[in-house]
């Protein structure tokens, strides 16, 4: 029996079976999400969802370049590093934003503008808060 898409039949060490079909959508599922999630590392859904289900997918890819059931193992590992550094970097930018907004300087920032009855006023609580901030 031969296979249209140029497959082969397996042996059951490790070859694929049945048409000899590749399963490649794990490693272009990763490459793909690996992309997107560079490209929206500055959001939690972009950087944190996407680069979590970067590394799974590229995982999942990569096992099935070993077993010889997909032929794009490299593809899949490459979009798993993708979503390994988005996670980290978007993961380090929550984690700065969650200090910046529990800081006693950002606290100030929001009283000050609260009590601010003036577009004058709260430019001036803007450059105070920057001032705070730089001295740090």
């Amino acid at each position: 029996m031969t296979s249209t898409h140029g497959g082969h039949h397996g042996t059951g060490h490790g070859q694929p079976t049945g048409t000899g079909e590749r399963r490649n959508g794990f490693g272009i599922a990763a490459l793909v999400l690996g992309i997107v999630g560079v490209l929206l590392f500055w959001t939690a859904f972009g950087g944190i969802v996407l680069g979590l289900l970067a590394v799974v997918f590229g995982v999942l890819g990569f096992r099935r370049g070993r077993r010889g059931v997909a032929t794009n193992g490299t593809m899949a590992v490459i979009g798993a590093v993708l979503g390994a550094l988005t996670l980290v970097v978007s993961s380090v930018l929550l984690a700065l934003g969650v200090a910046v907004i529990n800081s006693d300087e950002f606290k100030s920032y929001q009283d000050c503008i609260e009590h601010a009855n003036s577009q004058s006023e709260r430019q001036d609580c803007a450059r105070d808060f920057d001032r705070e901030v730089d001295e740090r």
